[in-house]
């Protein structure tokens, strides 16, 4: 039996990629480390952009420990803790996991930057309104 997905519809075409980013993040996702994304408010009658917020909680990390990046349309933060010294842990609750996180950005969405205060990593980003364009595709007639 056949697998039909929600883009094998002959109208969708070249959402071939989409499909497998959709399926990798599907599977990629343990719930660590915790995340919020919030729109900020902005003016609309000013023509600010929309700007959106990605805050997550990553207690125990420090600025060298995470790593923000964008590829290919996505951004991706790691962390990774490093241990500087050895400890003699009577009971370790906390573990010194490392993680990362995958967001697919649309078409346009910007990165502005990131910011680490209080265990809480946060990542601003916008969405500028897209150009409207229309082009005029030629007709060849061949006899």
């Amino acid at each position: 039996m056949s697998r039909i997905t929600p883009f094998a519809s002959p109208l969708l075409l070249g959402f071939d990629a989409m499909e497998k980013t959709l399926e990798r993040i599907s599977k990629g996702n343990d719930g660590y480390p915790p995340y919020n994304i919030e729109r900020l408010r902005a003016d609309r009658l000013s023509g600010d952009p929309e700007r959106l917020r990605i805050t997550l909680a990553v207690a125990g990390f420090s600025d060298e420990d995470l790593d923000v990046t964008t590829e290919e349309g996505q951004l991706i933060i790691r962390g990774r803790q490093s241990e500087h010294e050895e400890r003699d842990y009577l009971y370790r609750g906390i573990a010194a996991r490392q993680f990362q996180r995958v967001f697919v950005l649309a078409d346009g969405m910007q990165v502005l930057g990131a910011s680490l205060k209080n265990g809480l990593l946060s990542v601003d980003l916008i969405r500028p309104e897209p150009e409207r364009m229309v082009k005029k595709i030629n007709i060849s007639v061949s006899q």
